[in-house]
């Protein structure tokens, strides 16, 4: 999906009021896309309301929730889904993890990826349609202070290539996607992993990259 393609179109982008979901409601918003922004806090998706206009349509919300991707996909017939929710990890070492802690982002990050996966095969979205992933560096080099963070982000990356599997033996047009961003200290959850990196003299451990510039070039990339 080429960005003249995209005018016109609705996008969903779930954690938008934040991070990179913030930075690609914008860049989807400035190529004329019609983006529905999906966040638990609606006081930071007015916000975002405000700044990117009537192009910006807020809806507040649990991205994880099983019953919230099949309601909006039905009510909106997107043309394309960005699947960027996450919540963010303790940033510890592996044993001052519960297990509660450790698979924090399984329980967020990979539930929601699977249920709006799922609803875009069911469905199905219209051929020509388009599911980005929202993975991470992580899931390729590990982040051991981030308990099960790394593990889930890969897990997405491979339910995005599983998705796109089954889209190619059912003939249905839908293309899947996964990113992997890395780290970038001007988000809520670099600016964490940053100092606990730093603090435990692992900072050497980190690849920094640029939130507003990066969520442009995702974009851009993928709509190749």
């Amino acid at each position: 999906m080429t960005t003249r393609q995209l005018a016109g179109t609705t996008a969903i982008v779930t954690g938008a009021s934040r991070g990179f979901g913030r930075g690609i409601a914008a860049a989807l918003t400035e190529a004329g896309a019609q983006v529905v922004g999906v966040a638990r806090d609606p006081a930071a998706l007015a916000e975002v309301r405000e700044r990117l206009g009537a192009a910006f349509t807020p809806v507040a919300a649990d991205a994880a929730d099983p019953v919230l991707a099949g309601q909006l996909i039905d009510a909106y017939q997107p043309g394309m889904l960005v699947l960027n929710a996450g919540a963010f990890p303790l940033p510890r070492p592996i044993q001052r993890h519960t297990w509660q802690t450790f698979s924090r982002n399984w329980e967020v990050d990979v539930q929601h990826a699977f249920h709006w996966v799922r609803e875009a095969l069911l469905r199905p979205l219209e051929p020509g349609s388009t599911v980005i992933a929202v993975s991470s560096g992580a899931a390729l080099r590990g982040s051991p202070l981030s308990g099960g963070y790394a593990g889930a982000k890969a897990t997405i990356r491979f339910l995005a290539s599983y998705a796109a599997d089954e889209s190619r033996r059912e003939g249905l047009g839908i293309r899947f996607i996964s990113v992997l961003p890395d780290l970038t200290p001007e988000t809520g959850l670099g600016q964490a992993a940053v100092a606990a990196y730093a603090a435990g003299g692992r900072s050497a451990l980190l690849k920094y990259g640029k939130e507003q510039g990066g969520a442009a070039a995702l974009l851009t990339n993928q709509m190749k």
